[in-house]
């Protein structure tokens, strides 16, 4: 009996540590750009807008886990970025609205790849296109700050 509880607690915890990991439940993704814009522009913010491929893309996979889950990201974007999410799934249902919309944007800024990041500025100005950067939450946010 002992050992059943036990394991019980420990798969518990387990599910539990799992599912506080890498999926970005503390970040709040926006969905549509000029909306984000307008947000910054009032907030005195950036926007980060991700181009991805959530669920598919090995180097969007890596991005997250390594610096968009992380506390110092977290911290960072909390107080200074408007998030923007332009996901082009292929396993998760979408609007046909939002495809398309994500589509035109993915037009209008010339995305070729993914993850693609652009970072604008408070007036909405395009400061910075980039991608995944190896070396973690603290130099990913040292590399957006520089363009800012």
């Amino acid at each position: 009996m002992k050992k059943i509880f036990l394991t019980a607690i420990l798969l518990s915890a387990v599910v539990i540590g799992c599912s506080k990991g890498g999926s970005n439940d503390n970040l709040n993704w926006e969905e549509n750009l000029e909306t984000a814009l307008q947000k910054a522009n009032a907030e005195n913010k950036a926007v980060l807008v991700n181009f991805t491929g959530s669920d598919w893309c090995v180097w969007c996979k890596r991005l997250s886990a390594e610096v968009f889950s992380k506390s110092e990201f977290e911290d960072y974007a909390e107080d200074n970025l408007i998030l923007v999410k332009i996901d082009f799934p292929q396993n998760i249902e979408q609007s046909a609205e939002t495809k398309l919309y994500n589509n035109q944007l993915a037009q209008k800024f010339g995305i070729q790849g993914y993850p693609t990041i652009l970072l604008f500025n408070s007036t909405g100005n395009l400061v910075l296109t980039t991608g995944y950067q190896p070396g973690g939450p603290v130099s990913y946010v040292e590399h957006l700050k520089n363009s800012l």
